[in-house]
């Protein structure tokens, strides 16, 4: 077996030097800040506990199919409690639509909110559910390059499936008249950091598999599951290092690695012509040793610190980054009534908002406001009679020093905006605290504090990611910035994606 040092600590590193341990390799983990879990974090404070990342679960059988890699069963490591409705949303008109679990059930609260419309969104939910079962066949099962789709034999119906050459507000407009409903469907672009204007109409899967398997609370805060991968890693004796910052991608004949800086692979190319092997990394000036690098970390960061290159940086710079985000964290006196655990907030004009975050790039002037209120499903979360309220809006990736009003402007913006609908908020504030794209940025250390590294938008997006073998032999990419995405349930597939590379590549020879 061989020795594996995984770069970073978020979910997806986490992840991958979980299998890799269960398979009998020697792994090392190294993370710069000083706990795991990369996004999947919280923040404690008089008694309020406070999400800074993913809300909500979907497809919790990823996690699974990992513990069981592990030797263990998730009902083991956490409990989970099922989510209904999914999302209130909340347009301007005044209207509600309660997302509801169950398919059946929730096609009928859309023919109550529109006549005629529920029989438009049973065939937009049957359109997800052919576009996720192919996707799972041709992008999701290996690396997303030709000989990989030519091995899964990717059939033509399997690339059709996902409607080519559409974005998911064409799709929207196709099966729905309603507009309110059209901008339901194109706030899943979202989701991967995007514009629903510019973004492939695949992701329009995402409410598919919301209201067919489920969306799901963590019972005590999505920071427990960082926790459970956390004993995981233990129990398979995976040696962690948190403040430890990797400063650079050593190759096997010593010297650190620089990539090319003209021609040679690119993101999304399946490691031929690799200049070199993986051999190791750079740590506080040490070398450690590996036959074998996975990096979790940024695509852009690696390709600009710790294997730089020019060339494969200026094809990511061409991608260009996701959104990132407005957070803000809210103490509240007294419980909101109207508010379900997951609410969304519309905006007027959803073309305006994207225009201001990918074409002007500044935060949007009328924001849609996602309104997390976890006290629905977790009275531990505040102190009793009061509740925690994350509010998050989609911003431009980049630093808050170009907006054109500041962070605390934006704030009052938001909570003005929640009183403006009902909710009373702004009075019964106790603090709020807020990060911006240049927190995350320090945080993560993500590219100009994109939330989902490289953006989605782009009709042909999913095939110009970074892909997950690097320009070095035993060099591998995981996590949010590279094949297949961001999101809890992508980077635990990519995870897999990773670990079965490595048992192919050592099988074959190619390292």
């Amino acid at each position: 077996m061989s020795d594996v040092v995984v770069i970073g600590g978020g979910v997806g590193s986490m992840a991958t030097a979980i299998r890799l341990a269960a398979r009998g390799h020697q792994v090392q983990l190294f993370e710069r800040r000083h706990e795991l879990g990369g996004k999947l974090t919280e923040r404690r404070r008089d008694g309020f506990v406070f999400g800074l990342g993913p809300s909500l679960l979907t497809l919790p059988d990823l996690f699974g199919a990992l513990a069981a890699e592990a030797g263990r069963k998730l009902d083991e490591l956490v409990t989970l409690t099922k989510i209904d409705p999914v999302c209130r949303y909340h347009f301007p008109d005044g209207s509600v639509l309660d997302a509801r679990s169950d398919p059946g059930t929730m096609a009928a609260e859309v023919e109550r909110f529109s006549p005629g419309q529920g029989q438009a969104w049973q065939r937009f939910f049957e359109w997800g559910q052919r576009c996720w079962a192919a996707s799972e066949r041709a992008f999701l099962s290996g690396p997303l390059d030709l000989p990989g789709l030519t091995r899964r034999q990717a059939s033509l119906s399997d690339l059709f499936a996902s409607a080519p050459g559409q974005t998911l507000a064409g799709l929207a407009r196709r099966f729905f008249t309603d507009p309110r409903l059209i901008q339901y469907a194109c706030r899943y672009a979202t989701y991967s950091g995007s514009s629903p204007y510019q973004a492939p109409a695949a992701v329009g899967c995402i409410p598919y598999l919301e209201h067919s398997r489920g969306a799901w609370y963590v019972d005590g805060g999505l920071a427990r599951l960082r926790d459970a991968l956390a004993r995981l890693l233990a129990d398979l004796g995976v040696v962690v290092h948190t403040g430890a910052t990797v400063s650079r991608v050593l190759t096997a004949d010593g010297p650190a690695a620089t990539g090319p800086d003209t021609g040679g692979p690119g993101p999304g190319w399946p490691g031929r012509g690799a200049r070199g092997r993986a051999g190791g990394v750079l740590v506080a000036g040490e070398r450690v040793p590996a036959d074998i690098v996975v990096c979790g970390a940024d695509s852009a960061r690696l390709y600009r610190d710790l294997y730089p290159s020019r060339a494969i940086r200026r094809r990511i710079a061409r991608i260009g980054p996701s959104s990132s985000g407005f957070l803000m964290l809210a103490a509240l006196r007294g419980r909101t009534a109207g508010l379900a655990h997951h609410n969304v907030l519309f905006s007027a004009d959803y073309r305006a908002e994207f225009a201001d975050i990918f074409g002007r790039r500044r935060p949007p002037a009328d924001p849609t406001i996602y309104v997390g209120r976890p006290a629905a499903e977790d009275p531990a979360s505040a102190p009793p009679g009061q509740e925690s309220m994350t509010l998050l809006v989609n911003v431009p990736a980049g630093s808050p020093e170009d907006w054109d009003r500041s962070p605390a402007d934006y704030g009052e913006l938001l909570l003005g905006k929640l009183d403006a609908a009902g909710l009373g908020v702004r009075d019964r504030v106790l603090f709020t605290e807020t990060l911006t794209p240049a927190d995350f940025e320090r945080r993560y250390d993500g590219w100009l504090g994109s939330i989902y590294g490289t953006s989605h938008n782009g009709r042909l997006a999913p095939f110009r990611r970074p892909g997950n073998r690097g320009p070095l032999a035993g060099l591998y990419l995981v996590g949010g910035s590279v094949h297949p995405g961001g999101g809890l349930p992508l980077v635990v597939i990519g995870s897999r994606i990773v670990a079965d590379l490595v048992t192919e590549d050592l099988a074959t020879g190619r390292i």
